[in-house]
């Protein structure tokens, strides 16, 4: 179990950590569509991650066989663990040299934000799941570290709505904050708004060069190259 969660706590740190996730929440939580459009932004993302953990976690889930987490990652799996390196890799150069972020929705749903329904919200957060590669890579590795645990059906469970409930944890607490402490959460929210649109570019880096180099080092080793 110590072994899992020394792969999980990084990729929960990076799910959570993905700014535009961050940003969209706060902006919602401030806007004059009402703080019920948060809370369907990130039950529409929930949805997705669960979708995610049923689907693939059966396929994945199908495919270890016996392995255990102290077999490592196979070559399949960890050729996969490579390519994904080099996309972190390349989304920090892009940042480096002032390209757009991928993950980011399109334009026009962030124009609408003062006016957008719940409806509209739940279905841009299942948007920005769908959409962001960096999501889709936390959750399958996620996925992919718990079958590897060989914890059984019920523990391999709870230990993926143990992630995906870690992993939007700051989503959460935004909201907790804007719904227990109204008073005092529009300086917070526009502190945090403030914070990551001035540094959501080194904030892209960074995660790009700590995750690739992450990834990288589990798949060399792997493929038995470290």
């Amino acid at each position: 179990m110590g072994e899992l969660w020394g792969s999980l706590v990084p990729l929960i740190i990076g799910s959570a950590l993905v700014p535009i996730q961050i940003v969209i929440t706060a902006m919602l939580l401030r806007s004059k569509a009402g703080r019920i459009t948060a809370v369907a932004l990130v039950a529409g993302m929930t949805v997705i991650r669960l979708a995610q953990g049923v689907v693939f976690g059966f396929i994945v889930g199908k495919g270890t066989g016996g392995t255990t987490a102290s077999d490592g990652p196979g070559h399949a799996a960890s050729l996969l663990l490579l390519v994904v390196a080099i996309l972190f890799y390349v989304t920090a150069i892009k940042q480096l040299f002032s390209h757009p972020d991928d993950d980011a929705p399109p334009p026009r749903w962030m124009a609408m934000i003062d006016s957008i329904t719940p409806v509209k919200a739940f279905a841009l957060g299942a948007g920005i799941m769908l959409i962001g590669a960096k999501f889709w890579v936390f959750t399958l590795a996620a996925i992919n570290a718990i079958a590897a645990a060989d914890l059984g059906q019920g523990a391999s469970v709870l230990a993926f709505l143990a992630f995906v409930l870690l992993a939007e944890s700051i989503l959460l607490l935004s909201i907790g904050v804007a719904y227990l402490l109204p008073a005092r959460a529009g300086a917070f929210l526009d502190g945090v708004i403030g914070f990551l649109t001035r540094h959501n570019r080194v904030l892209v880096i960074v995660i790009g060069v700590v995750f690739g180099t992450w990834f990288m080092i589990k798949a060399l080793n792997g493929l038995g190259l470290l």
